[in-house]
């Protein structure tokens, strides 16, 4: 017999702005804590450096968590051209130091431009992709390096918003990407290009899928929500479980084509798409979960919300 999770069954997702100098399964506890989850998962890490939005799924919305780990991201980030270190960000240690006085800001717009499109990136040693079971950062600080793949990501929009020059000189930029894009290996890349090296000293992600930074919340507001205003009002903060899939074909089904697609059963639905995965839901627009289209018209369930009762 399956033990019972301890916790509040509590579904939904929340848009968190991740704090600087916290690991996303470290926030990620915080808040399964202080709703009182019985279950809770993030939609993909952000480095303890990066901050801003890290969605986080409860409940039954961990089911389509895979949905927002797929999703474009976009990044606000600053570059410290002049110095190479061995984690492609300010917190590691610095490998070289080189002349990036004469940088010009033609220079910088100049270079940015090859990155845009589809590139190849070999990830960092310090990136949480897995190599024989042990993610890359703790095999670096192990003082081990694997060789990696290169794999390749889509930039699809790269602005230069500022360069501040002198003899470090530090540019801020706007990336708009695919996912499994490395904010560290673009700026080694460039740094690269400009033959100066270059590091990122601060990062924000500012979109993640359909979520911008503008609708998180941080955890202070969240501890502030509830110690003034209780579970209630911390509840109302959570968006549906099937926020994260607006960009899919939705199919509305009866009462009674509910009923045999919770039972497992696949339902014709006339006027459906003709392939491919759709939102499942209700003629009332209760949510039930995601389907795939059969070629003979009907959805079958794939991922499906589980209701008390």
């Amino acid at each position: 017999m399956a033990r019972r999770r301890k916790g509040r069954a509590i579904d939904g997702i929340l848009l968190l702005d991740k704090p600087m100098g916290v690991s996303s399964n470290r926030a990620l506890q915080t808040v399964k804590h202080l709703y009182g989850a019985a279950k809770a998962g993030h939609t993909g890490s952000l480095d303890p450096l990066a901050t801003g939005v890290l969605p986080l799924c409860l409940g039954e919305a961990t089911k389509f968590s895979q949905y927002l780990l797929d999703a474009d991201k976009a990044y606000e980030s600053t570059f410290v051209l002049g110095s190479i270190t061995d984690t492609g960000d300010a917190e590691g240690k610095v490998l070289e130091v080189r002349d990036a006085g004469g940088i010009t800001e033609q220079a910088v717009r100049s270079a940015l431009q090859q990155f845009e499109g589809e590139i190849e990136q070999v990830p960092s040693m310090f990136s949480a992709i897995k190599q024989g079971g042990q993610p890359l950062y703790k095999l670096a600080r192990q003082g081990l390096e694997v060789e990696r793949k290169s794999r390749q990501v889509v930039i699809k929009e790269l602005q230069l918003r500022a360069f501040r020059g002198g003899d470090k000189p530090e540019i801020d930029v706007y990336v708009a990407c695919s996912k499994g894009t490395y904010i560290r290996s673009l700026a080694e890349d460039l740094g690269q290009v400009l033959g100066c090296g270059a590091f990122v000293s601060a990062l924000r992600r500012t979109k993640a899928g359909p979520f911008t930074i503008e609708n998180s919340v941080t955890v202070a507001a969240l501890e502030a929500l509830k110690l003034n205003a209780g579970l209630p009002a911390i509840d109302e903060l959570l968006l549906p479980a099937d926020a994260a899939l607006g960009e899919l074909p939705l199919v509305s089904l009866s009462e009674s084509g509910g009923f045999y697609i919770r039972q497992g059963q696949p339902v014709m639905v006339p006027n459906a798409p003709r392939d491919g995965i759709v939102r499942v839901a209700l003629h009332s627009g209760e949510f039930l979960g995601v389907g795939e289209m059969l070629d003979d018209g009907r959805v079958a369930p794939r991922r499906l919300i589980v209701t008390e009762g």
